[in-house]
């Protein structure tokens, strides 16, 4: 049975919540067309001071997330999973509740307070009745909470998140956040009885309120420790997020809001806090652990690289679409394409782990579009070169590839860079081997006919050669016979003839089954009967035409139960589940294999390859997939 206050009462809205902000938008709008009202800009005050707290935690997130600037200073080193982003999934909820608060507060007693735009006293006068009222109180009412009753009915849901972020500050119950606005709302009420108040001390006081709290929650040291060498009482009037997340690791100390001198004060404070601090500041500046495992990615498109978890990790945690509210940051991220562009390296992503092995994804800070602009091809070979030698220096056991950072034409799937190094100790991957044979295991053993298109291309030989292995015939569609015929070469005799050459779409009207390597028109789709699957390995995936068919995805895996960490979607994937490329660099891993896997596909290791993914636990996914 829930206890009084410790759910917040509009759990079950979900994003229409924030239809309650209504009433303070009509209130402020229907007051700029009466005359008598035009000084009632309380509404708009609130609603802007609600956007900038949102803001202020965002943007702190997107810092703390932000592992090519922070990994060496993480305090806790393990991801952010999927379950803490569900869990803290409404965070803001105390934002809407403040708003209210303040809303019916000043409603109240608008017409006792006068409130200008500046007060240099009112600064003072916050700031001393926070430190007399506001420190103290939130000390004493937080000891409670850790008491056995309130801790168990309400506390522990704060302390549920292991890993802190920004957005742990506002995970918390609803009696919490009504007395944190207390904690907040003395000083500033008092304030303006005093007759002090002003708009910019409001403002000033929440925003820094806000930015203490997402400091202490943020999990990366941002504090030097010479700070407090050079001035020793600041460390007792400002905590770090080091000395905040002892508390959570170790409960029972470190009680303070955001001063220390009141754990000094009650006894409670712990006595690791300033030396892991200084611990930390000096370790800053040294590598962190080293990867077992690197995949290297690159950007898809403009839309796509908002992806990325450190933006807005919510839509991070999805699998990839393009939203609405994306389309007015497209100006943005094209200026960041250009800086990327001109300055910036290879940069770390993302990260989880693995049966304790570290594995994380760095990405290629280059579009998909520039991998096709021939001027472009030296230096994206660069940045990949780059990001191997990086890998080998640091100790990286295996890199794998991601789908254009292998491309045949841009460097022979990665055989460039193992000719040119010849003493790599990191072990290359292009991960194709598995991403065919997790298309060859869809497509179902009574298939007796297949129509294949990039038939040619790296995926598109291997395929063809173990699919006549099994005596299907393999519609092979390719203007080359020379590229075709030399295909057909490398099958054993016997089952050459399964291989057929095709020029036309048309020779594929009574095939069901349609392996697309080369993007096709809805037109070239037409030619398929009906009923026919889509099987595909070419990026982008193509539209899905045709109701009357079914198409697949991408060729992907879902990694094993026991992956911890995971916090991302990779691209269109679902949670948890990976590009066949990823996956087999994992499993190549996992296997210790000391072979690189660049150029051609061995058809011989497809079978291996597949049963060892199957002993580590990767899954299959299935990509049946429906046009209605």
């Amino acid at each position: 049975m829930e206890v009084p206050l410790s759910t917040w009462p509009w759990g079950n809205l979900g994003s229409f919540k924030y239809l309650l902000y209504g009433p303070l938008l009509a209130k402020w709008l229907y007051s700029r067309y009466q005359e008598d009202n035009i000084k009632e800009t309380w509404c708009l005050h609130i609603l802007i001071i609600c956007l900038l707290r949102s803001s202020m935690h965002h943007t702190w997130n997107a810092f703390s997330s932000m592992l090519f600037l922070t990994r060496n200073r993480r305090i806790n080193k393990d991801g952010v999973g999927f379950k803490q982003i569900d869990n803290e999934w409404d965070w803001d909820n105390f934002i809407l509740l403040h708003g209210i608060m303040g809303s019916i507060v000043f409603y109240m007693l608008k017409d006792l307070i006068n409130i200008p735009l500046w007060d240099f006293k009112g600064f003072l006068a916050v700031a001393i009745l926070h430190i007399a009222i506001s420190e103290p109180l939130y000390y004493f009412l937080h000891k409670k909470f850790h008491g056995s009753y309130l801790f168990n009915h309400y506390h522990s849901l704060h302390h549920s998140s292991p890993v802190l972020q920004p957005f742990t500050a506002g995970h918390a119950t609803l009696l919490e956040h009504i007395i944190l606005a207390a904690v907040m709302g003395i000083p500033i009420l008092g304030t303006c009885f005093m007759g002090y108040g002003s708009i910019i001390m409001i403002y000033g006081y929440i925003l820094i309120f806000d930015c203490l709290r997402c400091l202490g929650h943020s999990n990366f040291e941002i504090i030097p420790h010479q700070l407090f060498q050079a001035f020793p009482t600041l460390k007792y009037l400002l905590y770090t997020p080091t000395y905040h997340s002892l508390h959570h690791t170790e409960m029972g100390t470190n009680y303070c809001l955001f001063m220390p001198l009141f754990d000094v004060l009650g006894n409670t404070l712990n006595p690791k806090s300033w030396e892991m601090h200084t611990k930390l500041s000096l370790e800053s500046g040294k590598n962190g652990r080293v990867p077992d495992f690197v995949f290297l990615a690159h950007v898809v498109d403009l839309t796509s690289a908002m992806h990325v978890p450190f933006l807005f990790r919510s839509f991070g945690s999805k699998p990839f679409s393009t939203r609405l509210f994306l389309l007015p940051l497209l100006p943005f991220a094209f200026v960041v394409m250009l800086v990327m562009w001109a300055y910036s390296k290879v940069f770390l992503n993302s990260f989880y782990n693995l049966r304790g092995r570290l594995h994380q994804t760095w990405v290629v800070p280059r579009f998909g579009f520039q991998y096709f602009l021939p001027f472009a091809a030296e230096g994206i070979n660069n940045q990949i070169e780059q990001a191997i030698l990086r890998a080998d220096r640091l100790g990286v056991k295996v890199i794998s590839l991601a789908a254009l950072n292998k491309n045949e034409a841009l460097n022979g799937g990665g055989t460039l860079f193992v000719n040119k190094h010849p003493n790599l100790k990191v072990r290359v991957v292009h991960g194709n081997t598995l991403t065919a044979a997790v298309i060859l295991k869809e497509i179902p053993e009574n298939v007796t006919e297949a129509f294949l298109s990039g038939a040619t291309s790296k995926l598109g030989r291997v395929i063809a050669l173990y699919l006549c292995r099994r005596q299907v015939r393999v519609l092979m569609l390719t203007s080359s016979t020379e590229r075709f015929q030399k295909i057909q070469k490398e099958a054993p005799a016997e089952y050459q003839k399964y291989l057929v050459q095709v020029t036309k779409y048309e020779a594929a009207r009574n095939c069901k089954t349609w392996i697309v390597g080369k993007w096709i028109t809805p037109r070239e789709q037409s030619y398929a009967p009906k009923g026919t699957h889509f099987h595909q390995f070419v990026v982008p995936p193509i539209l899905s035409f045709r109701r009357d068919c079914t198409y697949g995805d991408l060729a992907a895996m879902r990694l094993p139960e026991d992956v911890q960490g995971l916090g991302s979607c990779e691209y269109t994937m679902e949670r948890g589940v990976v590009h066949a490329c990823h996956a087999g660099g994992v499993v190549h891993s996992l296997e210790g294999w000391t072979h690189h896997e660049v150029g051609a596909i061995d058809v011989d290791r497809i079978d291996l390859v597949w049963a060892a993914a199957m002993k580590h636990g990767l899954k299959p996914v299935s990509s049946l997939k429906k046009t209605d």
